[in-house]
């Protein structure tokens, strides 16, 4: 498929992309756009055209609203509808509505790089998983020593966490460095003070579509139409704080103050052609088969390259370009999307349209492939060098964290984009731990 707009011949947000997002623009509300290159198609004049009718004919706009939401609700059978009009409209050999008007094209074809982007979606509920087998195991490894590395429930479900939705922000979006309870000294009481460990997490979100009632738990076979789109996630983390608290109930603070999303959601219709084959998940690979409700038929993995890049201060005022620290792949996650999903209902519990589900840090088997700092500088241990002679164990205030991400096969590439965040100093003042160094 060929667009009628000219586009970069390795960009990744061509025809077999086509993602969604909220954006704005000088004097114009927040509503609903595709990428297409490094432009901005308006669907809400698309729909006001009649170019497009998402949930059908005279049953009302889902586009001119401030998220996906109204969408999302609708269902797969919408999704593929809407997205198959696009091609058709944005084809150069396709229908002629929006190629031939150049009225229409100039009100509906916005620059990129004139628009604001916002949060794509209400998100009612956020979790949190901890699906990459290689994480778990390194920070069981730190930890609890790798005789008992994992968990013994983590080969046989999805582990995840309740995280909060009120903090979850689209990139760039600047981080204030959390502070809180922490206890350095095993030997001494706890201290309170702006973390010093602060940290990132590499990870793949979905945002469900209509989702489930309650107490009607939806089924592998429902799974994947259930599932709207993915964005990258950076899911801050504080270790000091997550250290001291987590310990009986899990994560609270030390998570809950940020929660960075890419702004554009890549449908999971484009990620079709990157299905591949996960770990066996039965006694071939030495793994215990999951109980029936959790059985995906294969390819249940994505294939999906991610990358984590980090700027300093000293590289912003330089002029250097960010530094990549890891390379990563989605296909390191054991436990699929659709098995996070199922899971999360399998008791009853309701889905709604705009939650957020992410897969928890995203690490491979190489120290360059791990999706946190706490594993590339091994707990502190092992400083990275930058390439201009600084280091780094942990995250210093004025870093900027960049994670990317691509899917390539071929000549075939869908993009992510970034999810970006600055670390800014922390805004208490009350005595304890000084800032990190």
């Amino acid at each position: 498929m060929t667009p009628f707009l000219d586009l970069a011949s390795d960009s990744g947000f061509g025809l077999a992309n086509l993602p969604y997002g909220v954006f704005s623009t000088a004097g114009h509300p927040a509503r609903v756009g595709v990428r297409l290159g490094d432009w901005v198609v308006d669907l809400d004049v698309l729909e006001q055209h009649g170019l497009i009718a998402a949930a059908g004919a005279g049953r009302g706009p889902v586009f001119n609203h401030a998220s996906l939401n109204a969408f999302m609700a609708l269902g797969a059978d919408a999704w593929d509808a809407v997205r198959s009009r696009l091609q058709d409209l944005l084809r150069a050999d396709g229908a002629p509505d929006l190629r031939d008007s150049a009225t229409l094209r100039e009100h509906a074809i916005v620059p990129l790089a004139d628009v604001t982007m916002h949060l794509p979606a209400e998100i009612g509920d956020y979790t949190d998983f901890y699906s990459s087998r290689q994480h778990a195991t390194n920070v069981g490894t730190m930890f609890r020593g790798p005789e008992n590395a994992l968990m013994p429930n983590w080969l046989h479900l999805p582990v995840g966490y309740h995280g909060r939705a009120s903090s979850v922000v689209v990139s760039g979006t600047d981080v204030v460095r959390p502070s809180g309870q922490q206890r350095p000294d095993d030997d001494a009481p706890p201290v309170f003070g702006p973390s010093k460990l602060l940290d990132i997490e590499l990870e793949l979100g979905f945002f469900v579509g209509p989702g489930n009632d309650l107490g009607s738990p939806l089924p592998m076979a429902e799974a994947s139409r259930q599932i709207f789109g993915f964005v990258l996630v950076n899911d801050w983390s504080a270790r000091d704080i997550q250290k001291w608290e987590y310990v009986p109930l899990g994560p609270f603070l030390g998570k809950n103050f940020a929660t960075s999303v890419s702004p554009w959601v890549v449908p999971y219709a484009a990620l079709e052609p990157f299905r591949i084959p996960g770990e066996a998940q039965d006694a071939s690979a030495g793994n215990p088969e999951p109980l029936p409700y959790l059985r995906q038929p294969e390819p249940r993995s994505l294939d999906i390259d991610l990358t984590v890049a980090l700027e300093t201060t000293a590289m912003r005022e330089a002029g250097a370009a960010p530094h990549v620290v890891a390379t990563s792949n989605a296909k390191n996650l054991y436990w699929s999307p659709e098995q996070q999903l199922v899971h999360h209902t399998v008791n009853g519990c309701n889905a709604r349209p705009g939650d957020l589900m992410a897969s928890g840090t995203i690490s491979g088997e190489e120290p360059g492939s791990y999706g946190s700092f706490l594993e590339l500088s091994w707990r502190g241990t092992r400083p990275l060098s930058l390439p201009d002679g600084d280091t780094r164990t942990f995250l210093r205030d004025g870093d900027r964290v960049l994670l990317s991400g691509e899917a390539v096969r071929g000549d075939l590439r869908i993009g992510f984009g970034e999810v970006t965040g600055t670390i800014l100093p922390s805004d208490s003042t009350a005595g304890g731990l000084p800032l990190a160094s």
